[in-house]
């Protein structure tokens, strides 16, 4: 296969922002129209079952009678963190992923590598083999919308600016804008929030613009 493929991702986590550990990860081979050539829906065994006072404690708790009903469904799995882990290097292999995104990699970087070491004592310390590109949509909405006067004047109109009046570039409602489905809300569940960032990417590909790639560094 010679076009480039991506795997999209997103977590859910509980305990706290610093410490973030993974109790949901979804993700998904897509090409850069977001066309989807793979997908897995994971549920963390090592957090969501042994760590159940966390579990109680999850920003998104309250979504938590849903995960039984999608693991019962068999709409999500149940794995160990290792497990996951292990299924998405593989599928890099398999699909010669040319980058690992998410909206916010920071984060999501950093509750994938918390999770990891906290599970393993540190033995392990980094979720993605070194070298690996780990993009940030994010990263290219601001690369791109800030400069979008459409995007401004709909932030503004529909009061989607920041305490500091700056506008919000959230996968929510970034999504929004490009749907134009105002009455959108997101899941903030992995799999479901991967499905509405790989379009967020596929539509910021087709603005054949430069843009900011990843957090820390300019790439054209």
């Amino acid at each position: 296969m010679n076009k480039r493929l991506y795997i999209v991702l997103d977590t859910e986590t509980t305990n706290n922002m610093d410490f973030p550990f993974v109790y949901d990860l979804g993700f998904s081979v897509v090409d850069k129209t977001g066309k989807v050539y793979y997908k897995r829906s994971f549920v963390i065994y090592d957090i969501y079952v042994l760590c159940k006072d966390l579990m109680r404690t999850a920003y998104y708790a309250n979504k938590l009678p849903q995960y039984e009903i999608d693991l019962k469904s068999k709409k999500r799995e149940l794995v160990r963190f290792s497990t996951a882990r292990k299924i998405i290097l593989q599928t890099m292999k398999k699909y010669n992923i040319y980058a690992i995104m998410a909206h916010n990699m920071r984060f999501d970087l950093n509750a994938l590598n918390t999770t990891l070491r906290y599970i393993t004592t540190s033995q392990q310390r980094y979720f993605f083999p070194q070298g690996t590109r780990l993009w940030c949509t994010l990263a290219m909405s601001r690369s791109i919308f800030k400069n979008k006067p459409t995007y401004k004047r709909y932030c503004e109109e529909n009061g989607y600016l920041t305490r500091n009046k700056q506008i919000k570039l959230t996968a929510e409602i970034i999504y929004r804008f490009i749907t134009g489905n105002n009455d959108f809300v997101e899941n903030h569940t992995g799999l479901e929030d991967v499905m509405i960032e790989k379009e967020i990417f596929s539509y910021l590909k087709r603005q054949h613009k430069k843009m900011q790639l990843t957090y820390w560094k300019e790439t054209a």
